[in-house]
């Protein structure tokens, strides 16, 4: 999700106000008007009072949601712990509105309900927040993070220590190595956005192979201080993109995503076509699975 996106994508239309299901089992909807920011996965006192508490923010589509994204969680964790002074508290899914007509985009009440089931059972401190598809409007990913500082250093007042003293909670944007790419392209993001984003914020991008990060950084090098590259250690190809193309093409995607959502994905009939397929489009699909394999830019959340 960049900040300046090309407008087709958009809605041009006026919807109504959205409103979401408040929690998977709740029966209650929740709007704008009376949203609660998501705090009960956070820390409640920092561990150790010579670290900068960090909550961490992954903005994107997540249709659907994959084990790649919420491994970025899990390897953000180990390298704050091990080479960066952070102590992370507590990290956020940001499904992308409505108003992004992307392609392949399921509704923004069933990509809350995925990522909601992704983090349900798997993760203690991960969690889901619906502000930004409440909104009818596309809001940019400045935006975003701004809410995030303000529930959490304004409204939150921070965390505290073991010494009870607040401290002011740090937020950074959590991506893929593509991020980098489309915020080193001229023209695709706002330069206010960018630095107040990487500037005023920070970012952990997950570096992925076939992506020149060096050269992306090059462009970026008044940020470097504030762009966290973290390798990753072990290959995995998996993205949205593809999650859909199997589905479409009556292919399994198990082990792929968590199995609550692939479940979740079978009750629904989401990203399938409405006919069913021949057997000999089915045949084809089995021959050309080997392509589907291909490298794609890392986490998209496309």
């Amino acid at each position: 999700m960049t900040s300046t996106p090309n407008h087709d994508t958009l809605s041009d239309s006026n919807p109504p106000t959205p409103a979401l299901d408040a929690g998977l089992e709740s029966a209650e909807t929740m709007t704008l008007d009376n949203y609660v920011f998501p705090r009960d996965r956070l820390k409640k006192a920092l561990s150790d009072s010579s670290k900068i508490p960090l909550v961490l923010v992954s903005c994107g589509s997540f249709s659907p949601p994959t084990n790649l994204h919420l491994r970025m969680f899990e390897q953000a964790a180990d390298y704050c712990e091990f080479q960066t002074d952070f102590e992370i508290i507590g990290g956020y899914f940001s499904p992308v509105g409505d108003a992004y007509k992307k392609a392949g985009l399921a509704s923004a009440q069933h990509r809350i309900n995925m990522t909601r089931i992704a983090v349900q059972d798997s993760s203690t401190w991960i969690s889901v927040d619906p502000w930004e598809p409440l909104h009818k409007e596309y809001l940019p990913t400045v935006k975003v993070l701004d809410h995030f500082e303000y529930e959490l250093n304004e409204v939150m007042g921070g965390i505290e220590t073991y010494t009870g003293e607040k401290r002011k909670i740090r937020v950074a944007l959590l991506a893929g190595a593509d991020l980098i790419q489309t915020m080193s392209t001229p023209g695709v993001w706002a330069q206010e956005d960018l630095t107040r984003i990487l500037g005023h914020y920070g970012a952990f991008i997950l570096e992925r192979s076939g992506t020149d990060i060096d050269d992306a950084l090059a462009s970026l090098q008044q940020f470097r201080d504030n762009i966290h590259v973290m390798q990753q250690l072990i290959q995995n190809d998996v993205s949205s993109t593809k999650i859909r193309l199997f589905r479409k093409r009556g292919m399994s995607i198990r082990y792929l995503i968590p199995d609550k959502v692939v479940e979740y994905i079978d009750q629904h009939g989401l990203y399938q076509e409405d006919d069913k397929k021949s057997e000999k489009g089915k045949q084809r699909a089995s021959d050309d699975s080997s392509t589907a394999s291909g490298s794609e830019t890392a986490v998209s959340a496309s």
